[in-house]
């Protein structure tokens, strides 16, 4: 039952139920009324004795929470006088709450201004908005990167959870190893050297949570405020927010039919420090690098001291011929950073992905992780080795490449059959997106039209880092049925229609 004290209600109460002790309650009553100015500065409070009365409690919590705002300057006592709010306070709460005093030697208004002195760094204030055409805020089609969930064999994924939970003993409570859970390193190395040609032994693996913290400890480790990266343009704008946020400087390098354009990045910056590219499925525009682009790439990192950071995100779908082979296998003076992960192959909440780093740098690597994270959770890691392990993986990348492709295949079949030659189809030959470039159209503007209704179709021209960008749409076809992506086009075309 509420006991209020009846001579400063409703200051004081208290609750014999609460899962706050006595005293706690007191003592926050009292301090939230000094601090919001409901008792002033030598306002006398009660005695211990009358307050305990007055609530109807024993007076030993009362005591020990006045002893503790005596304690903390909240009161102060004196003999005869009994107890008063600290007469210091009011000096100091009144200069808290007041603005800062006009005429001459007083701040500027912006600086009287609480919000306009809430500053954050300038490489901070320089990163976009998350939620500005972020590709995840509307479900519905053509949302990106997203997979086909009804597809992912969860009875299989619940059965090793279960596995694993039993079978949890306290040492799994500890920090686990700061790389990442030694069986699912070596899961992954095993996977990598036979399915993508990558150069890589377990030691060099560093689990990450995954891609984009890939992304960030790799610049961290390589990169200093300041320096120059070559960004294929268009490119994967959350790789731009990384880079801007460790200060570095972004060189947009074109990319076409070949994917990144070497000898363009050469032109406008050779002495540049990193280049991130995606040469297997080029985000967004899908293109393949060609082996010459690799050749020359990897020619250039060599001879300028530069690294090659490659993200590998969705390798795994392709529906002509075997996967592209990584760039990292090609590479023979260890000059390239691989990054993977699981979340475009089996699902995004998994936040599972990997690094491949040279063997001289890994040292160096965890270094750079050590500095904001101690090390991956080790649960979900556990569950995954096991996944790999028995063979689940491989068995899933198998049944899903077949859903994908005929989910492409009525994309692209309701483009041409709606679009006709106004669209032009890019990057389809793998992955679970594709782009549409339709030159003239306002694809923002369609963009905040569509949303309304549910259709992600995220504009093409934000990717671009330079003038003049390509106007069109991402179009993510992995989460979508054939009858979803036929009535999504539709109306896509109807969009276009509206705006011509």
């Amino acid at each position: 039952m509420r006991k209020v004290a009846s001579t400063i209600s409703p200051l004081v109460a208290v609750e014999k139920g609460s899962p706050h002790s006595l005293q706690a309650q007191i003592y926050t009553a009292f301090r939230h009324a000094i601090v919001g100015g409901s008792l002033a500065a030598g306002q006398r409070v009660p005695s211990t004795r009358v307050l305990a009365a007055e609530l109807r409690i024993s007076r030993m919590p009362v005591m020990n929470a006045y002893a503790q705002l005596l304690a903390e300057g909240y009161f102060e006592s004196r003999v005869g006088s009994g107890t008063v709010v600290a007469r210091q306070l009011g000096a100091a709460l009144a200069a808290a709450a007041a603005p800062a005093p006009a005429g001459n030697g007083a701040p500027p208004p912006a600086a009287r201004n609480p919000a306009a002195r809430r500053q954050v760094s300038a490489r901070c204030a320089a990163l976009p908005t998350a939620d500005n055409f972020h590709p995840r805020r509307y479900q519905g089609a053509f949302t990106v990167s997203q997979i086909a969930f009804e597809h992912f064999p969860l009875a299989v994924w619940r059965r090793l959870a279960t596995r694993q939970l039993r079978g949890l003993g306290p040492n799994a409570l500890d920090y686990g190893d700061p790389m990442g859970l030694r069986e699912l390193r070596e899961a992954i190395a095993a996977y990598l050297r036979t399915a993508r040609g990558v150069r890589c032994e377990p030691r060099q693996v560093m689990i990450v949570s995954g891609s984009q913290q890939g992304l960030e400890i790799a610049a961290r480790a390589l990169l200093d405020p300041g320096d120059q990266v070559w960004l294929e343009d268009p490119g994967y704008r959350f790789a731009h927010s990384v880079f801007l946020g460790s200060g570095c400087r972004v060189v947009p390098v074109p990319v076409d039919a070949d994917g990144l354009d070497v000898r363009a990045g050469a032109r406008r910056c050779p002495a540049a420090r990193a280049v991130l590219v995606t040469p297997s499925h080029q985000y967004p525009l899908g293109v393949t690098m060609s082996a010459t682009r690799r050749l020359q790439l990897l020619d250039w990192a060599e001879s300028s001291g530069g690294w090659i950071i490659e993200d590998d995100f969705d390798s795994e779908f392709r529906y002509a011929g075997v996967p592209i082979t990584s760039l990292q296998g090609l590479d023979r003076h260890d000059r390239v950073v691989y990054i993977g992960t699981f979340s475009k192959v089996l699902f995004p909440a998994l936040r599972i992905g990997y690094l491949v780093v040279p063997p001289d740098l890994v040292e160096r690597f965890l270094a750079a992780r050590f500095a904001f994270d101690l090390g991956p959770a080790t649960f979900a890691q556990a569950v995954l080795a096991d996944f790999v392990a028995e063979g689940h993986f491989a068995r899933h990348i198998r049944r899903m490449r077949p859903v994908y492709n005929e989910r492409r295949g009525a994309l692209i079949a309701s483009l041409r059959r709606r679009l006709g030659e106004a669209v032009e189809i890019v990057g389809d030959q793998a992955g679970i997106h594709l782009a549409a470039v339709v030159p003239g159209c306002p694809d923002r503007a369609i963009y905040a039209r569509a949303i309304q209704e549910q259709l992600t179709l995220v504009p093409l021209s934000i990717f671009h880092l330079g003038p003049n960008p390509r106007q069109g749409f991402v179009l993510g076809f992995g989460s979508v049925t054939p009858a979803q992506i036929a009535a999504g086009v539709a109306r896509l075309a109807e969009l276009l229609q509206d705006s011509a």
